[in-house]
């Protein structure tokens, strides 16, 4: 049985992980859409600006519905990066082609953004 830090360095293989700061100047660029998949009360409790939240638990099931454009740059950010790495991958496999995965922690996010 693999580890959660051994099922998110199999996906880094498949996904393109990057820094928050690199993020924020694509997304400026490129109409990209930030999704935090973190869960409603960790969002609640220390919230980030301009990203829309749905959780990993239902992320495949609501997508579509802010990103039905498979080629959008999507990038997704959580607590540490590791839920967002494995939530990337989870995306790719349904076919959406340009997904990126934060790979910094929440409050390094939030520093950036103000």
């Amino acid at each position: 049985m693999l580890s959660v830090p051994e099922l998110v360095k199999l996906a880094s293989e498949n996904v393109r992980r990057i820094d928050a700061n690199t993020a924020f100047k694509e997304v400026s660029t490129n109409d990209g859409v930030i999704i935090d998949v973190r869960e409603p009360g960790e969002v609640s409790s220390n919230p980030t600006k301009d990203t829309v939240n749905i959780p990993r638990g239902v992320l495949e099931m609501k997508v579509p519905d802010i990103c039905n454009d498979p080629e959008r740059a999507i990038y997704l950010l959580c607590a540490t990066g590791g839920r967002a790495t494995l939530a990337a991958e989870q995306l790719l496999r349904i076919g959406y082609a340009n997904v990126r995965a934060i790979s910094c922690d929440i409050e390094t996010i939030r520093t950036l953004q103000k």
